[in-house]
């Protein structure tokens, strides 16, 4: 396999990184605005407003992962031309929710403060500056070499270290969620709760906390039982580790989405709002990336 596609892979991997590091900051912010003391005293637009931010947040965390997800279900950790052109379709199309988000956002607490003038003005704004950041400056800069050949196969070491890149891609997200449930307990918010939202968010939390388990297991599987090697067998557990983990996760955001969604509506509308919610990321973590093995499978002679 051409060491430049290598590392045009593991370049596309480390840059989606960075990008759900930067949702993870505003994820975080989406659950715990629900909590908050001053969240009841806004306006019923506003508190709507924050349930399609935390949409938008979660369908661009499902983007910004899926290229993870595709590497490890369609490509089995190999590096392929494909899977660079497909990262660059997510993280393009990722950007755009969180775009959206930021605005909103930002119109949620400005708005509270200052008026609806200033806090429409202010989204806007928002949305403007990071769409022109994210989309328009490439207007100015765009020069796409060549893709390098796919001939041969990926390295067993790279497959390792791409894993490994991937386990990290995955984890802000959990991260951002997790911490959000701990501080969550302990507000008034919380306490205000219906039980059965309590004992919800009790089982969302365990079902994050497993996710990081199993995102951090590859790490200490590959330093403490092969002691840094590179193996076969390594990377096949710790493959089907970081696969299987993000199942929870979407079970996760899922289970907290209908408790904070049910703090401004009814119990159906939660439920349904944290259905969607898990479907798109199953859909775009699992779904997707089996129909793309399979169809590939069936051009194959």
């Amino acid at each position: 396999m051409s060491e430049k596609l290598d590392r045009k892979v593991k370049t596309a991997l480390d840059e989606t990184r960075l990008l759900v590091l930067g949702i993870q900051v505003l994820l975080g912010f989406q659950f715990q605005a629900f909590f908050q003391t001053g969240f009841p005293a806004l306006p019923s637009a506003s508190k709507v407003i924050c349930a399609v931010g935390l949409a938008l947040q979660t369908l661009s965390l499902g983007l910004l992962i899926a290229p993870s997800m595709e590497h490890r279900i369609v490509e089995d950790g190999s590096s392929s031309k494909r899977l660079v052109r497909a990262t660059s379709f997510y993280a393009t199309a990722g950007l755009v929710p969180f775009s959206l988000s930021l605005g909103l956002a930002a119109y949620v607490v400005i708005e509270a403060h200052f008026g609806w003038l200033a806090g429409f003005t202010s989204g806007l704004a928002l949305i403007f500056a990071s769409s022109f950041a994210w989309f328009g400056l490439e207007m100015f800069h765009r020069e796409i070499p060549p893709m390098p050949d796919s001939g041969g196969t990926t390295a067993l070491a790279t497959k390792v270290e791409q894993m490994l890149t991937e386990a990290r891609v995955i984890i802000p997200g959990a991260q951002a969620l997790f911490g959000f449930q701990f501080i969550a307990m302990l507000t008034t918010g919380f306490e205000e709760m219906p039980q059965t939202a309590k004992i919800v968010h009790a089982v969302a939390l365990g079902l994050v906390a497993i996710n990081v388990i199993l995102l951090m297991t590859p790490a200490a599987l590959h330093r403490l039982s092969y002691g840094g090697a590179d193996s076969a067998s390594f990377l096949r557990s710790a493959s089907a580790l970081v696969t299987v983990a993000p199942l929870f996760l979407a079970a996760g955001i899922a289970a907290e989405s209908y408790v904070v969604v049910g703090r401004i509506t009814d119990s159906e509308l939660a439920v349904t709002y944290a259905a969607a919610s898990f479907l798109v990321l199953v859909g775009f973590w699992y779904a997707l990336p089996l129909i793309v093995r399979w169809m590939g499978n069936h051009r194959k002679p």
